[in-house]
């Protein structure tokens, strides 16, 4: 079975590096990480995901500028994102139905293994 594909595009070290590596552990994805939102783009269009996890504040883009330009590309548009912010809790995110912009949301203060849950959910094991 070929490996799902996943692109975590966040300029924190903190979630990412810990997330792609329990991903890459269960051996059911390839994991990319970038640290700008113009580099995430670019990954988008080569590595073509099957699920992008998108910071929501980033020095160079936010979020849905990220979103926006994936969404305009025929390559990139048909890919879920998932919105991954630190600027709001679990709480939060619950109280807004768990979207923002129409898109699906998750605090980065959700545990690990839910976020795995999350992925495995989303794009299947």
């Amino acid at each position: 079975m070929a490996k799902k594909r996943i692109l975590i595009i966040d300029d924190t070290d903190d979630i990412t590096t810990p997330l792609k590596l329990y991903l890459e552990k269960t051996g059911a994805y390839e994991v990319c990480v970038e640290d700008t939102g113009s580099k995430g783009v670019a990954t988008a269009q080569a590595f073509k995901p099957h699920l992008i996890l998108l910071d929501v504040l980033m020095p160079d883009m936010d979020g849905g500028d990220v979103a926006a330009r994936l969404e305009e590309d025929p390559a990139t548009k048909s890919i879920p994102i998932t919105f991954l912010t630190a600027a709001v809790t679990k709480e939060e995110v619950a109280a807004k139905r768990e979207r923002l912009g129409g898109r699906p949301l998750l605090s980065k203060l959700t545990t690990l293994q839910e976020l795995i849950e999350y992925v495995q959910k989303t794009v299947g094991v």
